[in-house]
């Protein structure tokens, strides 16, 4: 989508994606090895009574998503941060997630006229419509790119 296709209100879902357990552990093993991520053994004694992905690897759903369902083709080139990042309940292997992006804000910079500001509030949900994710993310448009 073009930054001029977003408007404040506007929500755009995308998903399934199902989230695999050789996916789990090879993110976890690469990126986040605790325990409770990368040894089902040991993660099915544990708090969660079994295997979780990494918070990490549920933000890197999230972002493959959005991406697909609304930046690509975009002249998105940057994000400056995050407003908030939580992490409301776990996933884990078999789940089925989708996203729901709802645009906050756009608006210009008042001082790079070329620059898009995009506000949106992430949330990814499992099947069972249970929120796993939330969070606010601020994006950035290069308007001059075609």
């Amino acid at each position: 989508m073009k930054f001029a296709e977003f408007f404040p209100g506007q929500v755009i879902e995308a998903g399934p994606y199902h989230v695999t357990e050789a996916e789990v552990l090879q993110f976890a093993g690469a990126y986040d090895p605790q325990w409770f991520h990368t040894d089902p053994d040991a993660a099915a004694q544990g708090p969660f009574g079994g295997l979780i992905a990494s918070g990490w690897h549920t933000c890197g759903i999230a972002m493959r998503l959005v991406a697909d369902a609304a930046l690509a083709g975009s002249e998105s080139f940057a994000s400056p941060g995050l407003a908030y990042l939580k992490w409301k309940h776990p996933v884990r292997p078999g789940d089925a997630l989708r996203v729901r992006a709802t645009v906050l804000e756009t608006r210009r910079s008042a001082s790079q006229l070329h620059l898009g500001i995009l506000r949106w509030r992430w949330q990814l949900f499992k099947q069972t419509d249970t929120e796993v994710l939330d969070l606010e993310a601020t994006s950035l448009f290069d308007l001059n790119r075609t």
